[in-house]
């Protein structure tokens, strides 16, 4: 799926997008106590589906490190490529935050971190890894099951943006529900916030990896 620059601009905008709809609602939040955490899920499963509906032809729509860690692993993308996507996907995480600082009130961005994921006192940093590993685990299933697979629905990347929406449903509260390095990476950066900020790499990348290898050897296996 890698076609170039083209493909890298598309990686870029859709977790750009994804990063400045879903912490903006967060920062909106912290604002005006609306939208909730509803709401906020509903955010960042929105702007994911739809740029994965819109750009899934143009680079396959990964916007997510672990996404794109599963289709190495699976033998689907090259190593060389794959370092290409990470970099547009955390320079689209990057520069949304960024620019979130600049359009947003300060006060309110600083209060809430600009969305950067934290760990909850109620659980451990074992306990959360674990979490965005099963969560991430849901989502990059939900990757193959609705894009990859020739025999999957038509249903552009809403499968998969309602997987995230639920993820964080449950998640939110507790990790954050990053599901995505470069989604914390980002919020994290602009915001100081590095606490425990390997648990954001380590459960949703290993996730990622095993949904992919669990989905091809098992769902696919000829």
């Amino acid at each position: 799926m890698d076609q170039g620059p083209k493909s890298y601009w598309a990686e870029f905008l859709g977790t750009f997008t994804l990063c400045f709809i879903g912490q903006g609602a967060i920062v909106v939040h912290q604002l005006t106590g609306q939208p909730g955490l509803l709401g906020i899920a509903i955010a960042h499963g929105l702007a994911l589906a739809v740029m994965i509906s819109a750009l899934g032809a143009t680079s396959g729509g990964h916007f997510n490190p672990a996404v794109t860690l599963g289709f190495v692993v699976t033998g689907r993308q090259s190593w060389t490529s794959a370092i290409t996507y990470w970099i547009s996907q955390v320079m689209g995480a990057v520069v949304a935050s960024f620019l979130l600082r600049a359009v947003l009130p300060g006060e309110a961005g600083d209060a809430c971190h600009y969305g950067a994921a934290a760990v909850n006192p109620l659980i451990s940093p074992t306990q959360a890894v674990l979490l965005e590993f099963v969560l991430t685990f849901f989502l990059v299933t939900a990757v193959w099951g609705t894009a990859v697979d020739e025999r999957a629905p038509r249903i552009g990347g809403f499968g998969i943006g309602l997987t995230l929406l639920m993820g964080i449903l449950v998640g939110g509260p507790l990790t954050g529900a990053a599901l995505n390095p470069a989604r914390a990476f980002g919020a994290a950066l602009i915001s100081g916030t590095w606490g425990d900020h390997w648990i954001w790499w380590v459960g949703p990348l290993l996730g990622g990896a095993a949904a992919a290898r669990v989905y091809k050897s098992v769902v696919l296996k000829p």
